[in-house]
């Protein structure tokens, strides 16, 4: 029996969708095939130049909507702009920069992997009817939650344990999510996935010489197209799945496109919880419902 693929979305007319960082990669393959079945699909993107250019390649019902993930300011104003929306999808990232901190002093890569969207997803579910679906990473295995020091204040910067914090906290929120929205009897839907190693914008972009040729070298041997690694959000996005699945490629890099694991520290209730609380107190949101 094949695989499941982008073909088989079934149709989301009437329906309404959000995706962060859908100006190119995995968020513009997102948004196109939503909107090719019918979704009035909302690119949320911090370079809207970037973002008309990537609508103007879709079909369907598609607006361009300034977001800065890393400006509190930028996400509530877009929060406060938002009517009803039916699916979230919490796409956008950045992986292994360099040492900078956000407008509210966020550590960059937790700021816009994880309390950006934090807080954007706080904002909005309220408006929600659906699911939101927040983009991991295989790399959530080398991730360590740092509560005493989230922003890698006193601890030495590493970009890949600064990556990995951020994907590992993507699937922590998303479980504390799930069990908040379980507790207060809503029938919105928490999920996440990823996309194995999928040739995106992300990779060779950290500003390192060798560690970029590094990467590079890895990613010509080992990555899938961004149609591939999309699919595995578009699953989580459309199909009926228990919240807090977790979906991925079967073999983790390749394979069909089902619900797949998650290591030890991302199953810990007691880290999710305490990330929650920390993150409300940066983020100055809260869980509205």
């Amino acid at each position: 029996m094949p695989g499941w693929t982008a073909a088989d979305l079934p149709s989301f007319a009437g329906r309404t969708a959000i995706v962060t960082g859908a100006n190119g990669g995995l968020g513009e393959v997102t948004a196109r095939e939503l909107a090719r079945v019918g979704a009035h699909v909302v690119l949320a993107v911090r370079d809207t130049g970037k973002g008309e250019a990537a609508a103007a390649r879709m079909p369907g019902d598609v607006e361009v909507r300034r977001l800065d993930l890393q400006d509190l300011t930028s996400v509530r104003r877009f929060a406060d702009d938002t009517e009803q929306v039916d699916v979230l999808v919490n796409n956008a990232g950045i992986m292994a920069t360099k040492y900078a901190v956000t407008a509210d002093g966020f550590e960059g890569q937790i700021g816009t992997n994880h309390l950006g969207h934090f807080a954007l997803t706080n904002l909005l579910l309220p408006k929600l009817t659906d699911r939101v679906v927040t983009v991991s990473s295989l790399l959530h295995h080398i991730g360590f939650i740092s509560l005493k020091d989230l922003n890698w204040q006193s601890r030495r910067y590493s970009a890949w344990l600064a990556y990995g914090q951020s994907k590992l906290a993507n699937l922590l929120f998303t479980s504390e999510l799930q069990a908040r929205l379980h507790a207060a009897g809503s029938p919105l839907r928490a999920l996440a996935a990823h996309p194995g190693w999928s040739h995106t914008n992300l990779q060779g972009n950290s500003g390192r010489k060798f560690g970029d040729a590094a990467v590079l070298a890895v990613d010509r041997l080992v990555s899938t197209d961004a149609d591939f690694g999309a699919r595995q959000t578009l699953y989580a996005a459309s199909q009926e799945l228990p919240g807090d699945t977790f979906i991925g490629p079967r073999f983790g890099l390749y394979g069909r496109t089902q619900p797949t694991w998650r290591n030890w520290p991302a199953k810990r209730a007691a880290t999710a919880a305490a990330l929650w609380e920390l993150s409300e107190q940066l983020t100055g949101t809260k869980f509205p419902l």
